[in-house]
């Protein structure tokens, strides 16, 4: 998805608004008296980090911790080792068990050039609650001593002294840290007498004292504030041996137990440095670094978004369904590497880090609320090679255009009519789809309804991206772009299916570029259209076979009946410019819906618009304002579907009232530095999966981007 540089503001008009938001920022003193004998101090090249600072951090949703049990005896007898659960299990409440963490910390820095060294320590409040997880053998439902599943851990408070190493560049810091950590947990029990209907409990307290790694960056917002983003891992150690009560019966007897705890950590960070930050140039000012600043491109970013859902109507729920109640987090870090070979000649290399969950573990809405948000989300930061291409242009003659340096963009001219060729792995969305308004839910629109054409079944793995190859023909009018693509092995799958000449994605788009007279502003209309091959069910075989009664679930006659089958689409897509800050957009879609969806979501129909108002009105040039709407559905046969229980990419309650799925978004994009944006993001989904019995749901989030 592109990336998009933010405008500086004047530093007092940031500050006046952090303090408008009760941020508590601390303007900077005011310039003193002209001093003859005092020297003018040029401006650093890196911004300094030296010197003390204090700050706030927290977030819900993203901290993650995995207690271990082990070995335990129960009246002697030794039963297996078991574990909590690490991050989305659900209560007994029927609620997510959501993590929310938020305390203060302080530290000092020294720095020399560009490398930083430094201490920090902290301390922070957790409501972190895991429950023994049903599923692990030998417990749950299948342990003799059904009682001991009922054991809770709470950990209630973290804290840490942490040495810190980085480096600065422009008013960025990317650091590691390491050292100590500790934290104070309680084991709750809750034994009940099958004969006698009492409960016997138990409480312990533990101590555990461990070590602590991570990373983070930090962006200044201006001299004396700056946010951030800080993960850690927490190896905390076994608490030792201790006792946790009794279980009643002639099988029971006194439980003895020990139990580790590993933690993961994602917070965001508001830091306030009372002595002063000192800025560097800008560097938009700075010359280019000589002959390999022609050759190659090193850029990246970090998206943090936190998301919530209040209460709804629930009636019932299914494997899939959306639960109310609940907060989660994802983050993602990228670095885009370029490098021109020769002048039509590129390559590009993108290395990810990937940490989270949407909302119910990315589940219950079709047209999810978190752009961000994958299927392959995980506890911890997951390292991937999200795309690694060679791009090759033929320049047919003519009037030529500069493209700057920029994400996966090294500068180069190109003749303006080429013909570009790009083999390897990408995200569809890289190079179809485009919308300048609505396409990049690190900045803009966050649903998925409203960011991409949603029933383009588009091939992708869980993180949203393939292998294959592009060809692009351009003029200055209009261009034409096509793709054949690898898909998953199966709906959902992570695994890319190699039968490339028997399976296989097919996506061709063409990209009309106008002026309108009346307006005078630009305009895009892209059409699209697509077809793709691959291993799915039949919606309404797998309908008839369980109605039959030839399977009793039916999930196992979608499992049974996958072969090679074709599902196609098409989509329209339109930008066009009102005035120089004001833009609306407009996309529709629709697919085939008579079998299974691959990769994106469970979409047979769609309609999307909005408006994107940037704010010169109210002199925040580079602030942008967003509100969308999008509208779902679905094909009979899949409505059909879902109605007898069936489970889609993200959706599946059990049963289906069938009603169209309807969203209603709205954003505020604070640009609070040259590369730095927060956001604040709302949005109402009425008939989430399509279910009139359930919703409607609102959502509440907040985003903190920064890009170099």
């Amino acid at each position: 998805m592109s990336l998009f540089l933010r405008s500086y503001r004047r530093l007092p008009e940031t500050a006046a608004l952090f303090a408008g938001l009760g941020l508590g920022v601390v303007h900077a003193p005011g310039a003193r008296a002209a001093d003859p004998a005092a020297r003018i101090v040029p401006a650093p090249t890196v911004i300094d980090w030296s010197g003390g600072y204090l700050g706030l951090e927290g977030s819900a949703g993203a901290s993650f911790g995995t207690f271990g049990f082990g070995p335990t005896t129960v009246g002697g007898r030794s039963v297996p080792a078991f574990r909590t659960g690490d991050a989305t299990g659900r209560s007994d409440r029927g609620r997510e068990a959501t993590t929310a963490v938020g305390g203060a910390f302080a530290g000092y820095n020294w720095q020399t050039g560009p490398w930083l060294a430094g201490v920090e320590a902290d301390v922070f409040g957790s409501n972190l609650k895991r429950p023994v997880a049903s599923t692990v053998p030998g417990f749950g439902t299948e342990t003799v001593d059904p009682a001991f599943s009922l054991v809770r851990v709470k950990a209630d408070a973290f804290g840490a002294v942490r040495g810190r190493l980085g480096v600065a560049f422009e008013r960025t810091l990317v650091y590691a840290t390491f050292g100590l950590a500790g934290a104070e947990a309680r084991f709750l029990a809750a034994y009940p007498d099958a004969a006698t209907g009492a409960v016997d409990t138990a409480r312990r307290s533990r101590t555990y004292l461990g070590f602590t790694l991570g990373a983070g960056v930090q962006f200044a917002v201006n001299e004396q504030i700056s946010l951030g983003i800080d993960y850690r891992y927490n190896d905390l150690g076994d608490s030792g041996r201790f006792d946790l009560g009794t279980v009643p019966g002639a099988a029971g007897g006194p439980v003895s137990t020990r139990a580790s705890f590993i933690a993961n950590e994602v917070m965001a960070r508001l830091i306030w440095h009372p002595g002063g930050l000192r800025l560097p140039a800008d560097a938009d000012d700075a010359a280019p670094d000589g002959a390999l600043a022609e050759r190659f491109s090193l850029h990246g970013q970090t998206t943090f978004f936190n998301q919530a859902v209040a209460g709804f109507r629930a009636p019932y729920s299914g494997a899939n369904s959306l639960v109310p109640h609940q907060a989660q987090a994802t983050t993602t870090a990228t670095l885009f590497l370029g490098l021109k070979l020769t002048d039509s000649t590129e390559l590009y290399y993108n290395p990810e880090f990937s940490q989270g969950f949407g909302l119910s573990r990315t589940l219950g809405v079709a047209g999810f609320v978190n752009g961000e948000a994958q299927k392959a989300g995980a506890p911890f930061p997951k390292l991937r090679s999200a795309r690694y291409f060679v791009k090759q242009t033929f320049g047919l003659g003519g009037e030529t255009e500069t493209l700057p340096d920029g994400p996966n963009q090294v500068a180069t001219t190109y003749d303006v009519e080429r013909i570009t060729v790009i083999a390897g792995k990408f995200a569809m969305g890289d190079f179809f789809d485009g919308n300048k308004y609505a396409h990049d839910p690190r900045v803009d629109f966050a649903n998925w309804g409203l960011w991409a054409s949603a029933a383009w079944d588009f091939p992708a793995n869980l993180p949203g991206y393939t292998q294959g190859i592009v060809v692009e023909y351009n003029r200055p009018e209009f261009a034409v772009r096509a793709a054949y693509t690898q898909v998953p092995k199966e709906p959902s799958s992570d695994v890319l299916d190699p039968r490339v000449f028997e399976r296989g994605g097919f996506t061709v788009e063409f990209e009309e570029r106008h002026v309108l007279p009346v307006l005078d502003q630009p305009g895009k209309l892209r059409v699209g259209a697509f077809s793709n091959v691959g291993n799915s069910a039949n919606y309404r075989d797998v309908v008839g076979l369980t109605q039959a009664g030839v399977f009793d679930d039916i999930n196992d006659a979608v499992a049974a009946s996958r072969r090679p089958r074709r599902k196609s689409g098409v989509y329209v897509n339109l930008e066009q410019a009102v005035t120089a800050d004001l833009g609306v957009f407009a996309r529709a879609s629709a697919a085939d819906g008579r079998n299974e969806s691959m990769s994106f979501t469970d979409i047979d129909r769609s309609f999307s618009g909005g408006v994107s108002l940037k704010g010169t009105a109210w002199g925040r040039t580079a602030d942008t304002v967003g509100l969308g709407t999008s509208m779902n559905g679905l094909s009979p046969s899949h409505r059909a579907f879902f109605a007898n229980g069936g489970l889609g990419l993200l959706i599946g309650d059990g049963r289906l009232s069938y009603a169209p799925e309807r969203a209603v978004e709205a954003y505020y994009a604070l640009s609070l530095g040259k590369a730095l944006v927060l956001t604040a993001d709302y949005q109402f989904v009425a008939n989430p999966a399509y279910n009139r019995d359930r919703g409607p749901a609102h959502f509440f989030g907040t985003r903190l981007h920064a890009d170099f």
